[in-house]
């Protein structure tokens, strides 16, 4: 090893996980998958970047939290969504994101799911910070009921896919701004 000449220390290769890929419909998907007791996700989040397309709209879901793989996913990103709860967890988190995507100098906005569940301190603190809140989604039994059977959201309410038509151009329009247009 070039790590050290007496051999006291030795390089193996590992396996860490495995990166998929495949279509539903005109969706081309990837997804990375850590071994379980693995740490080292951020290589298995460039093989997933690896095999995106260089066309169209890439959507990549983050982990929780600012942690290395957080970063690894959102580094190159053209604009992120932090979603989040109104709970105070929620907002803990939310503020350690919104560090996080300022000092990427990543434009982002965020999603409110499950309102009506807990309190204010989310919606003050972006009102405070200038944040903007793309798209609150109620607590509600039946988007419950609908996601537990994994059934899109849109597919089994209708009525929420003019809702996400226009959060994708709101979003696509807040990338522009800032980078002229969105990369992919």
């Amino acid at each position: 090893s070039y790590l050290c000449p007496e051999k006291a220390i030795t390089e193996e290769d590992r396996h860490i996980g495995v990166v998929e890929w495949g279509d539903a419909g005109s969706i081309k998907f990837v997804q990375g998958i850590l071994t379980v007791g693995e740490a080292m996700a951020p290589p298995i989040i460039r093989q997933v970047k690896e095999h995106e397309s260089a066309e169209g709209i890439i959507i990549r879901d983050a982990p929780p939290g600012t942690s290395c793989p957080v970063v690894e996913t959102i580094s190159d990103s053209d604009f992120c969504i932090l979603l989040t709860e109104p709970t105070p967890f929620g907002l803990n988190d939310l503020i350690l994101a919104v560090e996080t995507v300022r000092e990427l100098n990543i434009p982002y906005g965020v999603i409110i799911n499950r309102t009506g569940a807990g309190d204010a301190g989310v919606e003050d603190y972006c009102k405070q910070e200038k944040i903007p809140v793309l798209m609150r989604i109620p607590l509600d039994t039946e988007i419950a009921r609908i996601y537990s059977r994994g059934i899109a959201m849109v597919d089994a309410m209708p009525q929420w896919k003019s809702r996400f038509v226009q959060l994708y151009k709101e979003i696509k329009e807040m990338a522009d701004e800032r980078t002229g247009s969105i990369k992919r």
